[in-house]
């Protein structure tokens, strides 16, 4: 278990050793009886030097201070303030700051020596979150926020991170139907949304979008056997339009299953925006979740750096996968076994392997990493036990996970809620240092967009590349914006040239003293 440590500022800090040579400047002590000895000129002097080295060390500090304050965009500031609290805790009467991210991560630290360049963080280009959306955006908006007759039910189903795919892609689905969204209905995991997200967070951050109702009005009523889930891949705006805005005119609702990867990659940049704006501010995990999540995260933050490691080793994923396990033959044996006897896993190909301990172990090695490097393992039981993750311990010592870092019994309540120990997973995977996934699943590719969105984090990837500098979206269309945030542009010395991507105005950057990214702000 984690042990807090005391933390000294360096600047206000004295050197022990000072102590001796500092009292040999003060005079001896005088008798009482000899009042008139007891203020020398030395003490005079003495008292001056002190009181003058005390206000340049004030002076310095407070310089200090405001300087960083000042120059400081606000998700840095809001990073600082996340070691002692929650910076998104929960305040109805505050407006929401889309400058911040509705989760912040505690801010990345730096280490000297041998493993310095493992930890050191890139420096992100200059590109910054740009959310400002076109006056055609904005003037639709005025009517699609007040809508009170068209009604959009959605039912999202998965992983957490398919559940939050499809209630981004429910957003930008009501805002094309120009309807109002009611809160995502969530299939076959034991949790409500509220359970997971902060609903009054999620309605406020996104009233400038699409209005959030709770419920069906009761004028209104739908059938739940007349689904509609025959939608094909990569759906343009207006395939949805005509598709589906007739129907929600006659009737007054539509419900849609079935949303998982439907709509297309390539939108408009307004809507590029808004799946953005869903994904980092207005999804925020509920409170209790939020606030467990970062009290583990603090307890590895305080030790020092470290790498959180998503590893999936579920069974199921073998089982999906086909590949080798790692474990030795009879594990082999048990999965191939299991896997022929169901067709529906023998169509896929053994084409993207999850790394196993013993190949991420090797990995980090190669990578840099030292071996008292403190290492995060996110994910479920592993298939195997302790036995699947035997080969990271043995060449890292100090190997935690939310079950070792958790006091008491802070997880007891969350033991059968996958959603919600995936979420705290998650949490703690944003502030570490570095992150490395073993599989591109959907945690991994949500992590790679997140920490782009929030500075630019550093990660491994499967190839023993270090990443973390801003990935371009570019022209493959194919790239989820939520995984690649960051726009195509081309950056020469000495200036900026740029040109437009359709859905890539998402950042702005700065080079030279240039401002870039304005240009960009239509529909």
């Amino acid at each position: 278990m984690a042990r807090p440590k005391s933390i000294k500022n360096s600047i206000l800090t004295i050197n022990p050793h000072l102590y001796p040579q500092f009292l040999l400047l003060l005079p001896a002590k005088n008798h009482p009886r000899n009042p008139k000895s007891s203020f020398t000129h030395s003490t005079c002097i003495l008292l001056s030097f002190t009181l003058s080295i005390a206000s340049i060390l004030c002076f310095y500090t407070i310089n200090q201070f405001l300087t960083v304050t000042a120059t400081s965009s606000p998700l840095f500031l809001a990073s600082l303030s996340s070691v002692y609290q929650d910076p998104s805790a929960d305040d109805k009467d505050s407006p929401v700051n889309l400058s911040v991210p509705s989760m912040v991560p505690l801010p990345p630290r730096s280490v000297a020596g041998n493993a310095s360049g493992f930890w050191e963080q890139p420096d992100g280009e200059g590109f910054r979150p740009c959310l400002g959306f076109g006056l055609k955006y904005r003037r639709r908006s005025v009517k699609i926020v007040h809508e009170k007759k068209r009604f959009l039910v959605v039912v999202v189903s998965g992983e957490l991170f398919q559940i939050r795919n499809q209630i981004v892609d429910a957003v930008v689905f009501a805002r094309i139907l120009e309807a109002a969204l009611v809160l995502p209905v969530l299939k076959g995991d034991e949790s409500e949304f509220s359970e997971i997200f902060d609903v009054e967070h999620f309605r406020k951050t996104l009233k400038a979008d699409v209005r959030i109702v709770s419920s069906l009005p009761s004028t209104h009523s739908v059938s739940w056997h007349s689904l509609e889930n025959q939608i094909p891949y990569n759906v343009p705006p207006f395939w949805i339009r005509a598709r589906f805005f007739k129907k929600l005119n006659e009737e007054g609702s539509l419900v849609l299953t079935g949303l998982d990867s439907k709509l297309s990659k390539n939108l408009s940049p307004d809507l590029q925006k808004l799946k953005c704006k869903v994904a980092f501010n207005a999804l925020k995990f509920a409170k209790p979740v939020r606030e467990l999540g970062n009290r583990i995260a603090r307890r590895m933050w305080i030790e020092g750096p470290y790498v959180a490691i998503h590893l999936s080793l579920e069974k199921d994923l073998w089982l999906r996968t086909g590949c080798s396990t790692g474990l030795g033959p009879e594990y082999d044996i048990i999965i191939n076994k299991e896997r022929e006897s169901k067709p529906e896993f023998l169509a896929n190909l053994n084409t993207n392997c999850p790394l196993n301990a013993l190949k991420a172990a090797r990995i980090l090695k190669e990578s840099g990493a030292p071996a008292n490097a403190r290492v995060y393992i996110a994910g479920g039981e592993p298939f195997g036990g302790d036995r699947a993750i035997l080969p990271l311990k043995s060449e890292f010592v100090n190997v935690v996970t939310k079950d070792m870092l958790a006091r008491d019994v802070e997880l007891n309540p969350y033991r059968n809620r996958t959603a919600i120990l995936t979420a705290i997973d998650y949490i703690v995977s944003l502030s570490s240092d570095v992150f490395m996934p073993s599989y591109d699943g959907h945690m991994a590719l949500a992590l790679q967009g997140h920490r782009a969105y929030v500075g630019h984090r550093k990660y491994v990837t499967m190839s023993m590349d270090f990443k973390g500098q801003p990935q371009l979206r570019g022209k493959r269309r194919n790239r989820d914006v939520i995984v690649f945030p960051v726009p195509e542009y081309f950056l020469q010395d000495g200036g900026i040239m740029f040109t437009h991507v359709p859905g890539s105005a998402l950042f702005s950057g700065k080079k030279n003293g240039f401002q870039y990214g304005e240009k960009d702000q239509f529909e």
